[in-house]
């Protein structure tokens, strides 16, 4: 069976031949158009200072190496105010080397393995937003409003005839009702910039007989100052003007 699964696999060629192409000229609209499109509203980079603590789950000789990225959950511009909300995590791989326990204690040498630990450290802050590329669309606010009619009747015994009852009918009702849908403001993560500081907080030597220095940590105090640049965008509406659709030439 597995030597006709083999036999079933595409056969590629060892080498591609190019393919021409040729330009092909775009249908463009002349006049004033109005389009919907992202606006970049601003530009900023917010820092973010954290200091947590890491536990790993075995003892840690040495940090090899630490991986980082950036992960945003929630970037919110709350209008009508100038208020932006932040918050995600930073991603942390974090690869390190664990001693062996299972060594020869004559010989003043050190045999360990390498290990992985990847913990997510969260982040949350709000920053007002002092200078925009371009303004932002204001929500428009939902209105609501009731209305009623009159209703004559006439009054039960011990009124004057001639005389009748003039009001509302409160066995009804009627209301009319106006909602806006707005666009909401978004964010694009444009870069990310981290400076850390890690320091283990309960490290202890090795047995005697280890090279001297050599010792053991579980745990690590982590200060990092992060510079997060964003893009926060909106939906609108704007007007381009197109003159001509002319071939450009290679300066177009």
């Amino acid at each position: 069976m597995y030597e006709d699964k083999k036999n079933d696999v595409c056969n590629f060629p060892l080498s591609l031949s190019e393919c021409d192409n040729k330009p092909h000229k775009p249908n463009v609209s002349i006049g004033k158009i109005y389009t919907k499109v992202p606006v970049v509203l601003a530009e900023l980079t917010v820092q973010v200072n954290l200091d947590t603590c890491i536990k790993f789950p075995t003892p840690v000789l040495e940090i090899k190496d630490v991986k980082k990225q950036i992960k945003l959950v929630q970037c919110r511009l709350l209008l009508p105010t100038n208020k932006l909300f932040i918050k995600g995590f930073v991603r942390k791989n974090i690869q390190y080397a664990s001693p062996i326990k299972e060594q020869d204690c004559d010989l003043s040498t050190i045999s360990s393995s390498i290990n992985s630990l990847t913990v997510d450290v969260p982040f949350s802050c709000v920053t007002e937003i002092k200078h925009y590329l371009r303004k932002p669309v204001q929500p428009a606010i939902n209105k609501r409003s009731e209305f009623d009619f009159l209703i004559s009747d006439s009054l039960p015994s011990g009124f004057p005839e001639k005389d009748d009852f003039l009001s509302s009918d409160l066995s009804q009702f009627h209301q009319n009702s106006t909602q806006y849908y707005n666009e909401l403001p978004f964010c694009e993560l444009i870069s990310s910039n981290i400076i850390e500081w890690d320091e283990a907080i309960n490290r202890s030597p090795l047995a005697k007989n280890a090279p001297i220095g050599e010792g053991i940590f579980t745990q690590i105090e982590e200060k990092m100052v992060v510079d997060i640049t964003l893009k926060v965008l909106q939906n609108q509406q704007i007007r381009v003007s197109s003159t001509t659709n002319d071939d450009c030439d290679e300066y177009c």
